[in-house]
């Protein structure tokens, strides 16, 4: 047994701490706040089991001028923070060339497909059941050429990776789903991704759990983490710290607590968005709306609505455009009520430019662990890399593991 740390109580930490103590170890999470709090809180709370290929970045000319002009709403932008992350954009841009996404994407879709089997045991253990539907999500268009064209990308991706899905029109849509005003050009529905109705929450119910079977849950800030004899100590609230192990789970934070032991990791800081609005039919599944960048979905609090990326500074002020473009375009398809007041949340989602999660050992530190990286998947894969980080800190190696082991050019 060892004694361990774990910085950082979203999913991917929280989800890390239970799959150390499931092997037996004294595992202690360390939070500045409470768990599922950050950006486990705010995205759509889809587990994405259909996810089986990363978000690249876009490389044919039309789709990146509508990036550069504004006129999509999949992603906003500014100077000042495309500037600040050009490295690692440029490094994201060449590794989602044709050759090198296919390669990436045959770890990825091994993640993927473990998602909701690595989530059920944590679910039920949790009794958090009632948070979770298991319906599936859907995409619509309004497009029918996007339509056809991702429709046949389903088919591949059905063939290449087994992710199973219907394509339906419009009109049979609108008969199963009564929430739509409207027929969409079609609507590709993937029924094994599940979603969650309170993703903090969900969280928070995980952080419970891991708890109630004798973990500690610990109130510090995580950059007070220094290295202590032949292990790692951090300051909290009620003690120093001290344990053999440290890993360092804190998503978007990850790099400037890592900078300070001189690793230097490239990251794209995509901001997101979200709102709730009061609906009298909410959908039947999460609405992925393919022509707006957006996701909608009924959760405790309201309808909410999700953005895509903002590529700007991390001390940009809040900018709503997506948000509000994307609530107005999606008033044709449902009935959309006023904003739910509520503190406007925003959170960032950790993306590296291999599109690979980290899950690993520190190249440099003896003790130190790392686990971010998730992109837009932390909260669908958090249970899934933990497992795999949690073999390996008890030396079990893998090909899928040694994917994801931070590399010595760090």
């Amino acid at each position: 047994m060892a004694e361990i740390l774990v910085l950082g109580a979203g999913m991917v930490g929280v989800s890390t701490a239970l799959a150390l103590q499931a092997r037996g170890h004294a595992v202690s999470l360390v939070d500045r706040g409470a768990p599922g709090r950050e950006t486990s809180f705010g995205n759509a709370g889809i587990i994405q089991a259909e996810a089986a290929e990363p978000y690249g970045l876009p490389r044919d000319l039309s789709t990146l001028w509508s990036f550069a002009t504004g006129r999509s709403n999949d992603v906003t932008w500014s100077l000042r923070g495309v500037t600040q992350m050009a490295p690692a954009l440029w490094s994201y841009f060449l590794n989602s060339a044709p050759r090198r996404h296919a390669g990436i994407s045959r770890t990825y879709a091994q993640l993927t497909a473990r998602a909701t089997q690595d989530h059920a045991p944590l679910i039920e253990a949790a009794g958090a059941g009632n948070m979770v539907s298991r319906e599936g999500m859907v995409q619509l268009y309004r497009n029918r050429a996007a339509f056809e064209a991702d429709a046949a990308d389903a088919e591949r991706l059905q063939r290449d990776y087994g992710v199973r899905h219907r394509v339906l029109a419009g009109a049979d849509y609108r008969r199963e789903d009564p929430a739509l005003r409207a027929d969409p050009a079609g609507v590709i529905h993937w029924p094994d991704s599940w979603s969650c109705n309170a993703p903090g929450c969900l969280v928070h119910a995980y952080a419970k759990l891991f708890a109630s079977r004798g973990g500690r849950l610990l109130e510090g800030d995580a950059s007070s983490l220094v290295q202590s004899g032949g292990g790692w100590r951090v300051t909290t609230v009620a003690e120093r710290a001290e344990a053999e192990h440290a890993v360092v789970a804190l998503g978007p934070w990850s790099p400037a607590l890592l900078r300070r032991f001189g690793y230097r990791i490239p990251m794209i800081y995509k901001r997101g968005y979200h709102g709730h609005y009061t609906t009298v039919r909410p959908p039947l599944r999460p609405i992925v709306d393919m022509d707006n960048g957006v996701v909608a979905g009924q959760m405790q609090a309201g309808l909410r609505i999700a953005t895509g990326a903002a590529l700007v500074s991390r001390t940009a002020p809040a900018d709503l455009r997506q948000l509000d473009r994307g609530r107005a375009a999606l008033s044709d398809m449902l009935e959309i009520g006023d904003r739910i007041a509520e503190p406007q949340w925003t959170g960032t989602r950790p993306c590296l430019p291999g599109m690979l999660p980290l899950a690993g050992a520190a190249p440099r530190h003896k003790g130190l662990w790392f686990h971010f990286g998730h992109g837009h998947q932390g909260f669908t894969l958090g249970p899934t890399t933990a497992n795999l980080l949690a073999a390996a800190l008890e030396g079990e190696e893998s090909d899928l593991s040694r994917a994801l082991a931070p590399g010595r050019g760090l």
